[in-house]
């Protein structure tokens, strides 16, 4: 009782504070979302500071939710400082992932799915106990998940004008969540000793994008999210909680470019393999 009181508090301070932000209006959110069902670009929307793009992610979500069905999950950005660096953006953001948006591995997908379309190494962790949201270390996160999912997210930006995005806008737009393929889960292992092996392995395994000749398009470590790539989730959990939101069992989690945000082509097949991390298949997709 007392959490769920200290949550509804905390969702009304939040909402009290984005109600001076500035937000799209409700007539330009549904033009908003008219256009991301059209996948034509949309009016880049005013974002200059966190409150705006949390006031304005607010309400498009809000539609959304009303067009996706149900949140299956969560879905961290921003966390890679590189990508960080070409939004002009000193740290993460997150948007919601709704049902339908996950694809299995090997599908098939238009190259133009959608305005601004990208595609990403990027890696998906299910959540196992609500004591994720108090999580603090690494240790912490994977103890409070069941599975750990190599996955190719397929975020598209789909603002008219993508340079003059920066961290709040890209939260604005719900971080782009679109669509993602999802390869074979990996199991969180029973004994401590084998959970501190895979724990280093997320942290130091090379993450490596290949087209169908096996030619190197991207890739990165696993590093390369906030030192260790569970840290995104012990971010997102301190970002939810101040709008009065949790994670819940059985949700997905994003975490991330392990990659540099790369434009899909007709005809490639891209393939994600995670190098030194035990039992990972690759997850491939292709573009037509």
């Amino acid at each position: 009782m007392k959490n769920a009181r200290r949550l509804i508090t905390l969702a009304t301070l939040f909402a009290a504070a984005t109600s001076q932000a500035q937000c799209l209006s409700d007539a330009q959110v549904e033009d908003f979302v008219g256009s991301y069902f059209a996948k034509t670009p949309a009016v880049n929307p005013p974002a200059s500071s966190e409150e705006d793009g949390a006031c304005t992610r607010g309400k498009l979500n809000a539609v959304l939710s009303k067009r996706l069905g149900k949140v299956i999950g969560y879905k961290a950005g921003l966390t890679n400082p590189a990508v960080q660096k070409r939004f002009n953006y000193d740290k993460p953001v997150w948007g919601k992932l709704y049902e339908g948006m996950l694809l299995p591995s090997g599908a098939s997908v238009a190259a133009g799915f959608g305005a601004k379309p990208l595609y990403e190494a990027d890696m998906l962790v299910r959540v196992k106990s609500e004591a994720i949201n108090q999580a603090t270390t690494p240790m912490e996160v994977l103890d409070a998940i069941d599975q750990v999912i190599p996955f190719i997210e397929l975020p598209d930006l789909m603002v008219e004008s993508i340079p003059k995005l920066n961290g709040p806008a890209v939260s604005a737009i719900n971080v782009g969540a679109r669509l993602g393929v999802v390869g074979t889960p990996i199991a969180v292992p029973q004994y401590r000793a084998e959970r501190y092996a895979m724990l280093d392995a997320l942290r130091d395994m090379n993450v490596v994008v290949t087209d169908a000749a096996g030619a190197r398009l991207g890739g990165g470590k696993g590093s390369d999210i906030l030192e260790h790539p569970l840290n995104a989730v012990v971010w997102l959990a301190q970002a939810l909680a101040k709008e009065g939101l949790a994670m819940k069992p059985g949700e997905l989690i994003s975490l991330g470019s392990f990659s540099a945000l790369l434009a899909p082509k007709a005809g490639l097949r891209a393939t994600v393999s995670y190098d030194g991390l035990s039992g990972a298949a690759p997850v491939s997709v292709s573009f037509k």
